[in-house]
């Protein structure tokens, strides 16, 4: 099979590579044009527009345009056109369930170990965070993606409904329990919801599986091999899912919508609770500025499970170099990682979205600025997914078709919440559903 060919279904199978680099005006004659394609729209626009512009000031060899192309589908779409026509974009943005994919693409894409060693660009993967890398690397250790942009899942909470509903403002629940009791509060106190959660495949099943420290499929959730079967239907699963299920009933959980759809249930004021990404820190500043107070807090766990909990795993993306290019331009590519790992940059980011500071050094020089005194709740991510050492159960995932794989989930969890399936034949369904998916990766990329 031809490398192209190898390609385009493997890239049909991804729904979320990420960004762009067009030609831009203004640039010097000279330079070499970078060409970086994304997805991200609204305030994380603005900060990939600034990241493009700040590299391009810092030096003038080179020059990045940062350039949306809508929704993951889209810019998808558009990089299979553009590999066609043999017209390639010089850096993608996947996001982290896009690994197996990227990975299995070979000859499509250009590891960044290898990059970065054949521009002479200093690069150890030990400087990032171990929650990261570890996603992103080789079972000998060598990272394939640029990390850019981490995030984890907490607990926002609006500590003006906690003040009517009788709760501590500065004490959040810990436990689903207490979620519970928590959200039924708040309800009492006049709010129409007591929680709300984006991206439930991510959250309830994922992240819920790594902070109770069990599997979310075989073969260390993929990582050891292509033969791996989904468990997500285990009693511990069955419980949570049936427990929101009994919740939604009386709003006391309330499901939003797909990905983040749900945003608006918190933001205005009709949930006094809600799991989001980290990355989500930057909309509900900008939400809740002049009329409410939030706080920050870990995910709930069930405290009867021994050894929760655990740690959580990364969502967000990786840039990926791909094939095809010129030494001169992968050196510019190479100049631009460099950049956006410099502890300074990272340290920006962080703060400015919400995201993971990737680095240890971008951590320490947030801790040094004061930054998480003066915002309260900010370190909770690094925290959460520094909670213990990552074990083979929360260590991530790594399994193919998984962007098909989540729009089972979401089928499926959708039935359950509207009660026409039972919380296991739910999870059954996703089980069986997704494991024919994951045959289907095995049988193309073995």
């Amino acid at each position: 099979m031809t490398r192209s060919g190898r390609w385009f279904p493997l890239l049909g199978a991804l729904a979320a590579l990420v960004l762009v680099v067009g030609s831009g005006a203004g640039r010097a004659e000279a330079a070499v044009e970078i060409q970086w394609w994304h997805g991200m729209d609204g305030a994380l626009e603005e900060w990939i527009k600034d990241l493009a512009d700040g590299f391009n000031k810092s030096q003038q060899e080179y020059h990045v345009n940062a350039v949306y192309k809508g929704n993951y589908t889209e810019v998808m779409t558009g990089a299979i056109a553009a590999f066609r026509a043999k017209q390639q974009p010089h850096v993608i943005q996947v996001f982290e369930v896009g690994t197996a994919t990227m990975m299995a693409a070979k000859g499509a894409v250009k590891p960044v170990h290898e990059l970065m060693a054949e521009a002479g660009e200093k690069f150890d993967p030990k400087v990032y965070l171990p929650a990261v890398t570890g996603y992103y690397t080789t079972a000998d250790g060598r990272m394939l993606s640029l990390p850019l942009n981490s995030s984890t899942p907490v607990l926002y909470y609006n500590k003006d409904a906690f003040k009517k509903a009788g709760l501590d403002p500065n004490k959040p629940p810990k436990t689903w329990p207490e979620m519970g009791e928590y959200g039924k509060k708040i309800q009492a106190a006049g709010y129409p919801c007591g929680f709300s959660s984006q991206w439930q495949q991510w959250i309830l099943l994922e992240n819920y599986s790594a902070w109770h420290n069990v599997p979310i499929a075989t073969k260390q959730n993929g990582f050891a091999g292509f033969d791996t079967e989904l468990q997500l239907n285990t009693p511990l699963h069955v419980r949570l899912i049936e427990q929101l299920a009994q919740w939604q009933k009386t709003k006391t959980f309330d499901y939003g919508g797909r990905k983040g759809d749900a945003n608006p249930k918190f933001s205005t004021g009709e949930c006094g609770m809600f799991l989001a990404s980290s990355a989500h820190y930057a909309n509900v500043v900008k939400a809740f500025k002049d009329k409410w107070e939030f706080g920050i807090g870990m995910m709930p766990y069930w405290p009867d499970v021994k050894g929760a909990p655990q740690n959580s795993i990364i969502g967000g993306a990786t840039l990926w170099a791909l094939a095809g290019h010129k030494p001169a331009e992968y050196k510019g590519v190479a100049k631009f990682f460099t950049y956006l790992s410099s502890p300074e940059v990272q340290a920006a980011s962080h703060q400015r979205t919400g995201y993971l500071p990737i680095t240890l050094a971008a951590y320490e020089l947030t801790k040094k600025q004061g930054f998480y005194d003066k915002n309260p709740g900010t370190d909770t991510s690094i925290r959460q997914i520094n909670n213990k050492p990552p074990t083979s159960n929360s260590k991530g995932l790594r399994l193919g078709n998984y962007v098909q794989i989540r729009d089972v989930m979401d089928e499926e969890l959708e039935a359950v919440w509207a009660g026409t399936k039972s919380a296991k034949e739910g999870l059954d369904a996703i089980v069986k559903r997704g494991n024919e998916l994951l045959r289907q990766f095995e049988r193309t990329n073995k």
